[in-house]
């Protein structure tokens, strides 16, 4: 196995771990969230909060780890944008820590307080509506807005890299373009894309989430790409 096709089979895997792990966070989280007045039975879902915001922490890092292991392959067809998708995963990943990880923290210490007593019971009612309004905008802000950003950017250099079929990168670049103004149409409360005729927006983009993984493991890079051919041919140059 080439160095190339191991890189192909990664970062398929990674593409599945990302995905995988942001559902099983956001539900563990969102399922805290729906409870009602959720905040004064936090103490007792501490684990299952925790645990989400450690799944979120899983799913950014794979991403980032995406655009680390390809941006050797996309350098050669624009240093620039190889070098933006990594910068722009990285915010993803920031972003992700910050409110994955932090507000549930946040929760847990408020609902300590309420148990203790140190906090009063009236701040359940006030602050519960307020968290959950703020994960449901980190939701359309980091997963619509901020990964159709670098989904388009990927989707761009996959194009122009013809590291796999164009039918292929112009589904991703649909998919992340829909996504994008799914997000920007949720902010402004004019749909919802988590539920309903909303869901189309979402349609697309996560087809090409789930094919160019399995594409990756099945296939590869396509060995056409000028990229691909100059890296094996290094590759077998040290080991001839």
């Amino acid at each position: 196995m080439t160095s190339t096709r191991k890189t192909a089979v990664i970062v398929g895997v990674l593409f599945l771990t990302q995905t995988v792990a942001f559902i099983i966070a956001d539900q563990l989280i969102t399922g805290v969230l729906k409870r009602p007045n959720y905040l004064t039975g936090v103490p007792a879902d501490a684990n299952t909060l925790i645990v989400g915001g450690l799944f979120a922490v899983v799913s950014g890092v794979a991403v980032v780890g995406i655009s680390v292991l390809l941006f050797p392959l996309l350098k050669p067809t624009s240093e620039p944008l190889a070098l933006g998708y990594v910068c722009e995963r990285v915010i993803e990943l920031v972003l992700q820590l910050l409110f994955f990880l932090m507000v549930p923290l946040l929760m847990v210490a408020i609902g300590n307080g309420l148990r203790d007593g140190t906090i009063a019971a009236s701040t359940s009612a006030s602050l519960g509506p307020v968290l959950k309004a703020l994960h449901d905008q980190v939701i359309v802000v980091v997963l619509y807005l901020v990964t159709s950003v670098g989904g388009v950017i990927l989707s761009v250099l996959l194009y122009r890299s013809l590291l796999v079929p164009r039918w292929l990168a112009v589904l991703g670049l649909i998919g992340y373009l829909v996504l994008f103004a799914g997000g920007v149409l949720d902010m402004f409360a004019v749909t919802d894309v988590t539920k309903g005729a909303g869901l189309i927006f979402i349609v697309p983009g996560g087809l090409f989430e789930l094919i160019l993984p399995i594409w990756l493991l099945a296939k590869g890079f396509n060995p056409s790409s000028q990229t691909v051919a100059g890296k094996d041919d290094r590759q077998t140059v040290r080991t001839g």
